[in-house]
């Protein structure tokens, strides 16, 4: 017992299976240096060129998020300028500019961010000898397979890029987009959330507006018809109508909403008891309506001060119809009403015949 101890614990290679042993694991850890002689420059390579790649793809993506995030201060740099102008406050809404250039700048540092890293992802693996055919064609498939499955969801966003990069409304603008109408209380990419003149709120998808009319840009125009009869002299009623103008335009808040003298574009019509003066006047936008409800309050006090009658309604015809004769409603008199009648006797049905003899 002592001896096996012994020859175990020295060693002894007496034994043939413990030479074996050994002289195998000799060759194992032999062939395992050698193998790792032979690759590790290639390794090294393919680690070299990874990190290489990584490095310079996160640098390239930081550098374009903060160029792109430079390129939004700027913007609403810009804003803020403009805001700072005589028209500026009523031309240009800078919270509205800022969230218009926030989202723009995170729908493009997002798309940055997927082609740098996608691009060296796709470096990666064919670092790795990794053949990226089945790949791409399998992305392929699927992309198509994606897209016509959620074409709506796709044409949605498109759509909500495309409507905030080129500023056709934003938050607070009063919009008609077809399907609904009123005031626009959020912009998304996907989604417009628009409050009625009810107060109901409309979700419209931006892929199903297929027109647009801003209500809130530009200017807009106070267009008031006055109906007086035709008799009136058209010099004095140009004078009131002047007078009036001008004393809205010198009223206030009036005079900020006013951009523009009140004008007579002339006799809209002529009829037989009546004519249409037209009055214009270019306005703040979304303000057309109150002004034109101010205007006529004053017109209509002006005429009335000035002995102008102003009438109203379409022309009226008389189309009373004389009573109807009450005998008009009765029959001719009829031959057959008397039986003695020669017409009532020819019309009398044939008595029946007795032919048994």
């Amino acid at each position: 017992m002592h001896a096996v101890t012994w020859s175990l614990a020295t060693g002894d290679s007496s034994r043939p299976g413990t030479a074996d042993s050994l002289d195998d694991a000799q060759k194992s850890a032999t062939n395992a240096a050698d193998w790792v002689q032979q690759n590790w420059s290639t390794w090294l390579s393919i680690g070299l060129r990874i990190i290489l790649i990584l490095v310079i793809a996160t640098v390239l993506r930081a550098l374009v998020r903060r160029a792109l995030t430079r390129l939004i201060e700027h913007m609403n740099r810009s804003a803020t300028a403009v805001e700072g102008t005589a028209l500026g406050g009523l031309l240009v809404n800078q919270e509205r500019r800022r969230q218009r250039s926030e989202a723009i700048g995170s729908v493009l540092r997002s798309v940055a961010s997927f082609v740098i890293l996608g691009t060296a992802a796709l470096m990666v693996l064919s670092t790795l000898k990794i053949d990226l055919a089945p790949l791409l064609a399998s992305a392929g498939v699927a992309g198509v397979a994606i897209g016509f499955g959620a074409r709506n969801l796709v044409t949605d966003f498109l759509s909500g890029v495309f409507m905030i990069m080129e500023d056709q409304y934003g938050v607070g603008d009063s919009i008609d987009a077809g399907v609904a109408t009123g005031e626009v209380i959020e912009v998304g990419l996907r989604v417009t959330k628009l409050r009625g003149d009810n107060g109901a709120i409309w979700y419209v998808r931006n892929g199903e507006i297929k027109r647009i009319g801003n209500l809130s840009q530009g200017w807009a125009t106070a267009a008031v018809d006055v109906q007086v009869k035709p008799t009136e002299n058209l010099e004095r009623l140009r004078e009131v109508i002047s007078a009036a103008g001008q004393d809205l335009a010198k009223s206030e808040p009036w005079n900020e909403q006013l951009w523009g003298p009140v004008e007579i574009l002339g006799l809209d019509s002529v009829l037989l008891d009546s004519m249409v003066i037209r009055i214009s006047a270019k306005t703040m936008p979304g303000k057309a309506l109150g002004v034109e409800r101010e205007l006529r309050w004053r017109l209509k006090i002006a005429l009335e001060e000035a002995g102008i009658l102003v009438v109203g309604g379409p022309v009226t015809v008389d189309t009373e119809e004389p009573p109807a004769d009450s005998s008009a409603a009765m029959s001719a008199p009829s031959a057959l009403a008397s039986p003695t009648s020669p017409q009532s006797l020819a019309a009398s049905p044939i008595p029946p015949q007795n032919l048994s003899k």
